[in-house]
């Protein structure tokens, strides 16, 4: 069973208004002690939304017109409301709330939008129980300017009603208690529209008790599902599922300071540690980390996030060290460290299958091989006869390849790092593409032996057909000589220099794609001849002929295409 903290921030508008002012002073500043509202555009004018003690003293009211609110208020302040501000700033604080459970969900407009739920399950304990977390939870609101009224329930829709309509600005609802504590309340307890509450009141309904004992039927008949659906979400018969501001960490560690720090070698031995501690249950549960998130909590309030996306699984402390060190060194240069940071998480927020593995052969460890190695022969001088310890065959390729890209990634940015991704189609341009690296692993080909150098048609023969490490965006025209039209190259002349073939291999016959529609840039392509060429110096050069002699042209053009390592 869930036990869900409600945080509601009574005149939230209001205090994120001239907490904004403070910050950034623009035009006229307003006066807090006097009658300050937030207006809105509606039918006939604007209309109040919001608005501060002073002018709620003076009798006004939400939806009232500006021009009455005028006329009760002298010297009425008036501003236009920004909800979209107010909405950004919501899920800011609520970001900043996961420092006390990783799922933290600010309120959308059906329930104020003027708060956010906390699902404290398997956390209170850290604090010293419930009591301890909302007074802590109270304290750091009630520094930052923002007076809250907090309560703790079963249920979201019961924590609601508490935080609206008990006395206590903190209360916390044992298990079991949600009809008795409900039944008091009005039936504004329940998030029901306006129509709806209007209706109940026609019919005599002021209390939530006095719709406990009644049937359902008439219920369900007269009224929208949505009076049912509350009325059961508060007592529990119904889930009511919490939005998380950020995505739920599949495991996550969290580190509160008992100094506020700044320095960076600093924050990376505490993501360190928090990493170690990580470490122990991925090992236990046979994964490894595929994407992380650091947090940084902030003493003001402000939260940083570090996401770390990894191209391989891994468990590696020193690794993610490193990608952690070069995003801090980042996050340094665009942002001030402020007052300092009073808490650090690190959440894995994916993981994928990392089954163990040998990475030696501690053939040492064999009977036989402890006692050759206790008897020595006469004729060996006591030199062991074998291998004391030996590494397991192991291809660490796309090891090595996912590290590169973890650490390019984190300097340069996750979109500025791409992967050529084979295409099934046999023309060069069209055969791979360059795309993202969206957290799936690359492949890595395995490198081959240099080929021996082409000195004539009797080393033509290669198992695999030869591409270019570099293919030119656009092949490029060249002027070939060759002994027949058909023939290999001779000779040819690019970029102003003239090389002498010493050897070629061809020709890789590629023909037209007729089975696709034709590109308009290509319509009706000639067949190409390619030929693998080397020169005196051992330069390597991809050449095609287009178009074949005599059928598809009279004279065939020569273009350079690659260039071999």
């Amino acid at each position: 069973m869930s036990r869900i903290v409600s945080v509601w921030l009574p005149r939230w508008p209001i205090k994120r208004f001239l907490m904004a002012q403070a910050i950034s002073p623009a035009g006229k500043p307003i006066d807090p002690e006097r009658p300050f509202v937030l207006a809105i555009p509606a039918t006939g004018g604007l209309r109040i939304a919001a608005m501060n003690e002073t002018a709620e003293d003076a009798g006004i009211v939400a939806g009232d017109p500006v021009a009455d609110a005028r006329a009760k208020a002298d010297s009425l302040q008036v501003r236009a409301a920004d909800s979209t501000a107010d909405d950004a700033a919501l899920h800011r604080l609520a970001l900043w709330a996961t420092r006390y459970t990783p799922t933290a969900s600010p309120w959308i407009e059906e329930n104020g939008a003027d708060g956010f739920f906390l699902d404290i399950e398997g956390a209170a304990h850290l604090f010293g129980g419930e009591e301890n977390l909302l007074a802590d939870l109270a304290g750091r609101l009630d520094r930052f300017g923002l007076p809250a009224r907090l309560a703790i329930a079963d249920t979201t829709g019961m924590a609601w009603a508490l935080s609206h309509f008990d006395a206590a600005a903190q209360s916390i609802l044992p298990a079991g208690r949600e009809a008795a504590a409900l039944s008091a309340m009005p039936i504004e307890a329940l998030r029901l529209s306006g129509e709806t509450r209007a209706l109940l009141r026609r019919l005599g309904f002021k209390s939530v008790g006095a719709l406990l004992d009644k049937p359902r039927a008439p219920f369900a008949a007269r009224f929208s599902d949505e009076l049912l659906r509350r009325l059961d979400q508060a007592l529990g018969r119904r889930e009511e599922p919490l939005i998380p501001v950020t995505a739920p960490p599949v495991y996550h560690s969290l580190n509160y300071l008992l100094e506020p720090i700044v320095n960076q070698q600093a924050i990376l031995a505490r993501a360190c540690r928090l990493m170690q501690h990580l470490t122990h249950v991925l090992v236990r549960d046979a994964v490894g980390a595929r994407a992380l998130r650091l947090s940084l909590y902030g003493v003001d309030g402000a939260v940083e996030t570090i996401d770390i996306g990894l191209t391989s699984p891994t468990r590696s402390v020193p690794h993610i060290a490193r990608l952690i060190d070069l995003r801090l060194e980042t996050l340094a240069a665009m942002h001030d460290g402020g007052f300092g940071f009073e808490a650090i998480g690190l959440a894995v927020t994916r993981v994928e299958s990392m089954p163990e593995r040998q990475t030696e052969l501690n053939i040492d460890r064999h009977p036989e091989v402890q006692a050759q190695r206790t008897s020595k022969d006469d004729d060996s001088n006591g030199i062991l006869r074998g291998p004391r310890s030996a590494r397991a065959p192991q291809d660490d390729d796309s090891e090595k390849g996912a590290a590169l890209i973890d650490a390019m990634r984190q300097q340069l940015g996750p979109d500025r790092v791409r992967q050529f991704e084979i295409v099934p189609r046999h023309i060069p341009e069209c055969a791979e593409t360059l795309t993202e690296i969206n957290g799936e692993t690359p492949q890595y080909p395995r490198l081959a032996r240099s080929d021996p150098p082409l000195s004539g048609e009797d080393r033509w023969s290669i198992e695999e057909k030869p591409r270019p490490l570099l293919l030119l965006p656009q092949a490029e025209p060249t002027e070939v000589t060759a002994l027949i039209p058909e023939g290999p190259p001779r000779r040819f002349r690019w970029h102003g220099v003239t090389y002498d073939i010493t050897g070629a291999q061809g020709p890789e016959r590629i023909a037209d794609e007729w089975w696709r529609a034709p590109y308009p840039s290509r319509a009706g392509a000639p067949t190409r001849d390619y030929y693998l060429v080397e020169d005196g110096e051992g330069h390597r050069f991809w050449l095609y002929r287009e178009g074949l002699y005599g059928r598809e042209t009279a004279t065939p053009r020569w273009f350079v295409h690659g260039l071999f390592a």
